[in-house]
């Protein structure tokens, strides 16, 4: 059960943990073809793609900052809560929308989805319905794990170097 919502609270972005630190998303047990292509991307260099937050995380909603690299491979998933992404910085595909900053983008609850960040990379704010989610890879295809590990192992050496966000709110050293 969810907490009766705050008041009033401030939080501080540099001050913020992880996604995977915060523990605000647990993931569903994946499918065995979704496992072995999670761990031939992951092995192909992938954790270098993405940079997450999770800002504020209380009375049954939660905000997250999600910058990821140019090209990430995002495979197709769902979350369990409704959730509303506004574009801070670059842009993003989703399907045949060109999407770019000050552009936003509503998916429902379990509700599959993919994007594709643009050439300089995005960033967005993810605003949800739930102070904890999940989030389902569904992605089983072979093939796209397989160009997604070829899309990590050619951006191995150049995510790192994407060291400033497309807003240049977030800096990471290379």
């Amino acid at each position: 059960m969810e907490k009766d919502a705050p008041r009033f609270a401030i939080f501080r972005g540099e001050a913020a943990p992880s996604l995977e630190e915060s523990g605000v998303m647990d993931s569903v047990p994946p499918s065995e073809a979704v496992l072995a292509g999670m761990m031939q991307v992951i092995d192909a260099g992938m954790d270098n793609g993405h940079f997450t937050r999770v800002l504020f995380s209380q009375g049954g909603m939660s905000l997250a900052y999600a910058w990821f690299k140019s090209g990430f491979p995002l495979p197709r998933h769902s979350h369990n809560s409704d959730c509303l992404y506004y574009i801070v910085g670059g842009s993003l595909r989703l399907g045949t929308e060109e999407l770019k900053t000050g552009d936003g983008f509503f998916i429902g609850k379990d509700v599959p989805y993919t994007y594709t960040p643009g050439e300089n990379g995005v960033e967005v704010l993810e605003f949800r319905t739930a102070e904890r989610f999940d989030i389902k890879t569904l992605a089983a295809n072979p093939a796209f794990w397989a160009k997604a590990a070829e899309t990590a192992k050619a951006k191995r050496d150049i995510w790192p170097e994407e060291n400033s966000s497309p807003s240049g709110l977030i800096r990471t050293e290379g």
